[in-house]
C-alpha cells in the first residue's frame, strides 16, 4: 500500500509523535521545514505587497491615481503563479520535486531583484511576474514533497507545517513592512528582502534528497530505499518498501507505461476524476471565500474601517497576520486528530459568521459617515473638492460621497473637534494632506472615520482565526494526498492552477467591486459563496485522516459523490483492511 502504514490511535498521538521527531528523527523535520520554505515565499509575497502598495502609491502618482494599476501590481504576480503552477505540475513529474523547488527559488530570487531596482511601474510589474512564477511552482511542490516524505500517521501535521510557514511568511512580511516604514526606499526594501528566504531554500535543497516515491517510480529503487530507511522506523520500513513496490507494479499493469499521461486518461480514471472534483473545488473555494482579499488588502481594509495613517494600518494588519499564523499552529495539532473534513466544516461555519459581522459593520459605517462642513471645506477655496463646488445639493454630501469624487480625487480632513463631527472635503494631494496634519487633524482617502472601526477589526480577526486552521491549510493537504502516485504531480498542478486563477479573479476585482457596490455588499457576496463552499465540503470532500494514500485511492474508487458520503468511509476502509 503506497503512502504509509496504518497505525491505531492516530488521532490521539499524531501531534505528540510529530513533536517527538525533534529528537527521534530530526531528518524528517528537516525535510519538511526545508521544503516548507516554499510556503514562506508564498506567504511573504501575499503579505508584503499589501504594505508596499501604500508606499508605491506615494512614489508613483500614476499608481495612486489608477485603481487598475494597483490591482495589476498585485495580480500580475498571481498571473505568473498560474503559469508557474501549471508548469510545476509537469516539472514535478518530469524532473522531480526537488528540482522543481530549485527552479522556483531561482525565479523568485530573480523577481525580487527586479522589483527592488524597478525605476517605474512597468518594470515593477515584470518583477512581480517572475516572483509569481516562483511562488506558483513552490505552492504546489512544497506540500507534495512533504507529503511523499511523511509517514501516514503524521502526514497531515507535517504538511500543515507548510501552511504554518505560509502564514508565518505573511506575519514576517508585516514585521518587515513596519521596520522599513521610515527608511529611504521603503517599498524597495520590503520587496527586495524577499529574495533572502529563496536563496536560503536554494542552498538547503542542495543538501536534501529527491522524493523517495518519485525516485522509485523512475526506477531508482536503491536511492528510494535508502531515503525511506531514514524516514521510517526499522519495523515499518520494509513493509513500506513492499507497499510502494506493489503500488508501482500495479500502475505498470494498469497503464502499460509510466509516462503516458494525458487529459483523456485523467478524465477516464474514476479515482482521479473524483479526486479532482474534491481537490480543485477546495482550492477554488479557498480563494472565493475572500482570504487573499483580507491578506492582500488588509491595510486598505483597515483604512476603510476608519484608521487613517499607513503606519496604523500596517500595525493593525500585523495583528491579523499573527492570528493567521496562530491558526496554522492549531491546524498542526488538530489535522490528524479531528480530521480534514470536520476541520473544514468548523472553519466554514466560523467564516460565514465572521463575514456576516463584517457585512453589518461596514454597512453601518458607510451609512453613518460624518457629514461635510461647508464652512470647513470652503475655508481654503483653492483646495476645495471640485465636485463639491459643482454639486447641486451639498447638504447631502458626507465623507463617503467626498471619497468617491473622481475629477480629481478628493480626501476627507476630519473635524478638529472630533472625527465623528462634520469635516472638510478637499483635493487629494500631498500638500493638502500635510496641511490637514499640521492642524492636528486626520486625513482619509480610503475610508471614513467611524465608531465601528474596532468592530471591523474584530470581524477580521474572527475571520482569520476560523479560516486559517481549516480552509487555510486543509485544501493543500488534501491535494497532496488524494491523487494516485502516477498522476500526483499533474493533478496537483491542475488544482494549484485553479487556486491561482481564482486568486487572480478575486485580487483583480476586489477594489473595483468595493468602489462599485461598497465594502459591505462585497463581504456579503463572500459570505454567500462560503455557504455554497460548506455544502460542497459536506457532499464532495472525503475524510482522509490517517489513511495510506493507496487506501484513499480505493475509497474514491468504491464510492460516488453523494450526500453523507463521508459516513461510510470507515466501513469501506475496514473492509479493505480485512480483505488485505
Amino acid at each position: 500500500m503506497e503512502g504509509g502504514i496504518v497505525h491505531g490511535g492516530a488521532d490521539e498521538s499524531a501531534f505528540k509523535e510529530c513533536f517527538s521527531l525533534t529528537w527521534k528523527n530530526p531528518y524528517v523535520l528537516r525535510l519538511a521545514f526545508s521544503a516548507g520554505i516554499g510556503g514562506l515565499l508564498f506567504g511573504y509575497d501575499t503579505g508584503v505587497i499589501s504594505g508596499a502598495l501604500l508606499y508605491i502609491r506615494d512614489d508613483f502618482k500614476s499608481v495612486d491615481r489608477n485603481t487598475w494599476l494597483q490591482e495589476m501590481i498585485v495580480s500580475m504576480a498571481v498571473a505568473g503563479a498560474i503559469v508557474g503552477a501549471a508548469i510545476g505540475g509537469w516539472a514535478n513529474d518530469k524532473f522531480g520535486r526537488r528540482s522543481a523547488i530549485l527552479m522556483a527559488d531561482f525565479l523568485f530570487l530573480l523577481g525580487a531583484i527586479i522589483m527592488a531596482a524597478a525605476p517605474n511601474p512597468s518594470l515593477l510589474v515584470v518583477g512581480r511576474v517572475f516572483v509569481g512564477l516562483g511562488v506558483g511552482m513552490a505552492s504546489m511542490t512544497a506540500p507534495l514533497y512533504i507529503s511523499e516524505a511523511s509517514p501516514a500517521k503524521i502526514r497531515g501535521a507535517l504538511v500543515s507545517t507548510n501552511g504554518f510557514l505560509i502564514t508565518g511568511g505573511q506575519f514576517l512580511s508585516y514585521l518587515i513592512n513596519l521596520a522599513f516604514t521610515d527608511v529611504t526606499g521603503t517599498w524597495r526594501w520590503m520587496l527586495g528582502i524577499a529574495g533572502i528566504p529563496a536563496l536560503l531554500q536554494f542552498i538547503l535543497m542542495f543538501t536534501l534528497p529527491e522524493s523517495p516515491r518519485w525516485l522509485y517510480r523512475k526506477g531508482r529503487e536503491e536511492e528510494a530505499k535508502a531515503i525511506l530507511r531514514r524516514i521510517y522506523s526499522a519495523e515499518d520500513v520494509e513493509q513500506e518498501i513492499r507497499a510502494l513496490k506493489d503500488s508501482v507494479e500495479s500502475e505498470i499493469l494498469e497503464e502499460g507505461s509510466f509516462e503516458k499521461i494525458n487529459m483523456i486518461k485523467l478524465c477516464k480514471a474514476k479515482t482521479v476524476r473524483r479526486g479532482l472534483i474534491a481537490g480543485v473545488g477546495l482550492q477554488v473555494f479557498q480563494q472565493f471565500v475572500g482570504i487573499n482579499t483580507v491578506m492582500y488588502y488588509s491595510p486598505t481594509i483597515v483604512q476603510l474601517a476608519g484608521f487613517a495613517s499607513n503606519r496604523t494600518a500596517l500595525l493593525l494588519s500585523l495583528v491579523t497576520a499573527g492570528l493567521n499564523a496562530f491558526g496554522s499552529i492549531i491546524s498542526i495539532y488538530f489535522i490528524d486528530r479531528t480530521g480534514r473534513k470536520k476541520l473544514l466544516i468548523i472553519s466554514l461555519f466560523g467564516v460565514i459568521i465572521s463575514l456576516g459581522i463584517l457585512t453589518g459593520v461596514f454597512y453601518e459605517a458607510n451609512t453613518h459617515a460624518p457629514a461635510i462642513s461647508s464652512l470647513e471645506t470652503q475655508r481654503f477655496n483653492n483646495i476645495t473638492c471640485p465636485d463639491y463646488k459643482s454639486a447641486m445639493n451639498t447638504n447631502a454630501w458626507d465623507c463617503m460621497t467626498c471619497l468617491k469624487a473622481s475629477s480629481p480625487s478628493c480626501g476627507y480632513c476630519s473635524s478638529p473637534t472630533g472625527k465623528e463631527h462634520p469635516g472638510a472635503c478637499w483635493i487629494s494631494d500631498d500638500s493638502v494632506k500635510d496641511l490637514c496634519h499640521n492642524e492636528n487633524r486626520l486625513w482619509y482617502t480610503r475610508g471614513c472615520p467611524s465608531n465601528f472601526g474596532w468592530f471591523a477589526l474584530l470581524g477580521l480577526g474572527l475571520y482569520i482565526i476560523f479560516f486559517s486552521p481549516g480552509m487555510g491549510t486543509v485544501p493543500w493537504i488534501v491535494n497532496s494526498e488524494i491523487y494516485p502516485l502516477r498522476f500526483r504531480g499533474v493533478c496537483g498542478g491542475i488544482a494549484a492552477t485553479a487556486n491561482w486563477i481564482s486568486n487572480l479573479i478575486v485580487a483583480q476585482s476586489f477594489l473595483s467591486l468595493t468602489e462599485a457596490i461598497g465594502t459591505s455588499w462585497t463581504f456579503l457576496i463572500f459570505g454567500v459563496i462560503s455557504v455554497i463552499a460548506l455544502l460542497f465540503v459536506v457532499v464532495c470532500v472525503p475524510e482522509t485522516k490517517g489513511m495510506p494514500m493507496e487506501e484513499i485511492e480505493k475509497m474514491l474508487e468504491g464510492r460516488s459523490m453523494e450526500f453523507k458520503f463521508w459516513k461510510k468511509i470507515s466501513k469501506l476502509v475496514e473492509k479493505q483492511n480485512q480483505s488485505a
